[in-house]
């Protein structure tokens, strides 16, 4: 259930970007209409958000599998779950929502061009002819909660996660614990690693920052990551493993 809607989140989020880009890259055309970059913006910070909190919730199922196995089934139910993954998305949208509703009311001139290949909140702040104060303020504060505790909670059950495996020293404890948890680790590392680079970061620094940087930190935050996630939970898979290996044997031979 959690894989699930990681996947069709990871999927809004590449939906939302990679096709205006490969038209953009295609035709030539680069602008986009008020009410398209608005509702590019809506769904972006949707997909982003989603994908955070549920890779927190997924880190709470590994805390639960590892910590509590005897407790799995009746802790994580699907009833638990539904109701977790529907207060996500409806919390999600509330947040994309809010700061859709206040870029709406920005002006923005006629001269200046989006520093970037899709409309997102920063990049919208720096081209805006009006006072952005309002918000700069929420996107820090309310953004930056909305980013913060979803990590929190990884970095919590993680903890525990540890303390468990430490305490238990059971000959290949480590190594099971690792499989279990190695490829939620590496997901949450690719989209934390580029998320803090674009997002984290004073309202001082926007103009300072080279655009370069600002380009690669969100293409592999809003491709990269988002297109890699699949195939690393996959490798969890022991049939798609065995095929890689095989794979793997041919080409040596």
């Amino acid at each position: 259930m959690l894989l699930v809607n990681l996947s069709l989140a990871d999927l809004c989020f590449t939906s939302t970007t990679v096709p205006r880009l490969l038209h953009a890259l295609l035709t030539g055309d680069r602008t986009i209409t008020h009410s398209a970059c608005l509702t590019q913006l809506f769904f972006f910070l949707l997909a982003g958000n989603v994908d955070s909190y549920v890779l927190a919730a997924r880190a709470w199922d590994r805390y639960v599998a590892i910590c509590r196995p005897l407790h799995y089934a009746t802790v994580v139910t699907l009833s638990r779950c539904l109701v977790l993954l529907g207060a996500v998305w409806v919390g999600t949208a509330l947040h994309s929502l809010l700061h859709t509703v206040l870029t709406a009311h920005l002006s923005f001139c006629s001269n200046h061009a989006l520093p970037h290949f899709y409309c997102d909140v920063y990049p919208l702040l720096q081209i805006s002819c009006s006072d952005t104060s309002l918000n700069f303020l929420v996107a820090l504060i309310e953004g930056g909660s909305t980013v913060l505790l979803p990590a929190v909670c990884i970095v919590i059950s993680y903890a525990y996660i540890g303390t468990a495996v430490y305490k238990v020293r059971v000959t290949g404890g480590v190594r099971k614990a690792l499989a279990t948890c190695g490829s939620h680790l590496c997901v949450v590392g690719l989209f934390y690693g580029t998320l803090v680079g674009v997002y984290l970061q004073p309202p001082g620094q926007l103009d300072t920052r080279g655009r370069d940087q600002d380009l690669v930190a969100t293409v592999m935050f809003s491709v990269v990551a988002p297109t890699l996630n699949p195939y690393i939970y996959s490798l969890q898979n022991r049939e798609i493993k065995a095929s890689l290996a095989r794979l793997f044997m041919v080409n040596r031979n």
